[in-house]
């Protein structure tokens, strides 16, 4: 059972402090990883980051190019090294579909190149060494269309148009960097989780979960075990994949 441990890899995860970040971050560090967490709020990753151990908080401005490659000159500087990428931080300043232009680019320079450029500098990394693995945080709105009619009743509002559309360039960047760097043995896979429970208004939570197979929605634990194998020596033949861990969702 050693391959599914992460013991002395360095692992970087962006956020690390959101609905599935706080989870993510549990589970890497309980799997021996040394994990740096790097968003823009790193006050709030130093919280997270002093509740386990073995993690560090980093800034990161995931949309500025000089900021991602500042975080991985000084993650190889500390460590010398990097085993692991989770691209997993995620903006969200589109808040309907009638939101600004602005809102939208925003989101793009984050959400899309802050994604590229994360990949491109931290997978040079591990092709140089020539081992590695990148995973990369999707949602099952990147792999169907919106089901409006969970919405019908709530206050929520429909869902902006810019999420559906960076988590499914998601998993096709998923693939293209698997075939990329591939050649070097650097894995690349997606994971595409469903919803994440968080109070959500009725009858939105009774219609979503009558949509799994599982009959919930998503919480803390359900996240960290396919990510943690993803990034593990278990999963060396794995890349290129799209995992869904939805409860049955986008199967049903």
């Amino acid at each position: 059972m050693n391959s599914f441990s992460l013991q002395d890899k360095v692992v970087v995860l962006t956020g690390g402090a959101g609905l599935f970040g706080r989870g993510l971050v549990a589970a890497i560090a309980a799997a021996g990883a040394k994990l740096v967490i790097a968003s823009r709020d790193v006050t709030k990753l130093q919280q997270v980051a002093a509740e386990e151990e073995s993690v560090v908080a980093e800034k990161l401005d995931q949309g500025d190019e000089a900021s991602v490659l500042a975080l991985r000159d000084r993650v190889l500087a500390r460590f010398g090294r990097v085993d692991g990428l989770v691209n997993n931080s995620v903006a969200r300043p589109m808040k309907s579909p009638n939101a600004p232009v602005a809102a939208w680019e925003e989101s793009m320079r984050v959400n899309a190149t802050g994604v590229f450029l994360m990949t491109r500098a931290f997978g040079e990394v591990m092709c140089r060494q020539k081992s590695g693995s990148i995973v990369n945080i999707s949602s099952l709105m990147g792999n169907v269309g919106p089901s409006l009619e969970l919405y019908v009743g709530t206050n929520m509002g429909d869902p902006p148009p810019d999420y559906f559309f960076h988590k499914g360039g998601m998993v096709n960047l998923t693939r293209f960097y698997a075939a990329l760097f591939g050649r070097n043995n650097v894995r690349v896979n997606c994971v595409s989780p469903g919803g994440f429970f968080n109070h959500q208004p009725e009858p939105f939570l009774s219609r979503y979960c009558e949509r799994t197979f599982l009959g919930r929605m998503a919480n803390n634990d359900d996240l960290g075990g396919p990510v943690v194998f993803l990034l593990s020596d278990a999963a060396s033949y794995v890349t290129g994949a799209n995992l869904p861990v939805d409860g049955g969702y986008t199967a049903k």
